[in-house]
Formats: C-alpha cells, structure tokens, sequence
C-alpha cells in the first residue's frame, strides 16, 4: 500500500513555500517515518514541493511499501513527533499530519 496525505505546518509561509519560524526543518525532502500499530518503523519517504494555501503551506506525502494488516499507523515528519492514522485514513490518504 502507499500512504498518502498531507503536512500542513502551522504558522505563515516564506516565499518559496517552506516553513519558517520554528518549521524551517519543513520542506521538500523532509523526513517521513511510518510505525505500524506495534511502534514497528515499516517504511520511510519525504514529502514534496509545498504549495501555498490560505496562510499555510501544504506539502504532499507519498510513502510506498506501508504494509497492510495494521489497526493503524503513525507518521512522524522531521521530528515532529507521532500522528496517528486509522487503516482505512492512511488507504484513502485522507488525513492531515
């Protein structure tokens, strides 16, 4: 399975569409770690170009080879710390870290 979704960090946005003011470790290429539902890491990625919206900056993520089978995941970008995401959040990628 491939994990989907989005990073929305809080806070304004940079020209380019990075984050700053504490997010500056947020951009494209950025680390993406995903645990299964043992605290198991099952796979690794980053995320992509962030693109602005409202008084943010969304930046997709992609992460192939998730395994099924889990109760559900959790994700950590950079070291932001664990979300977690059901099973069925992280197979429609509809979920926002």
């Amino acid at each position: 399975m491939t994990l989907t979704g989005d990073n929305v960090p809080t806070g304004e946005t940079s020209e380019g569409c990075t984050g700053y003011s504490g997010y500056d470790d947020i951009a494209k290429g950025a680390s993406v770690t995903v645990y299964d539902s043992a605290g198991k890491v099952v796979a690794t990625g980053s995320i992509g170009t962030g693109k602005p919206k409202s008084a943010a900056c969304v930046f997709p993520l992609s992460v192939a080879g998730v395994p099924e089978g889990s109760k559900f995941y959790q994700v950590e970008i950079s070291h932001r710390g664990k979300i977690t995401v059901s099973s069925t959040e992280a197979k429609a990628g509809k979920f926002t870290a």
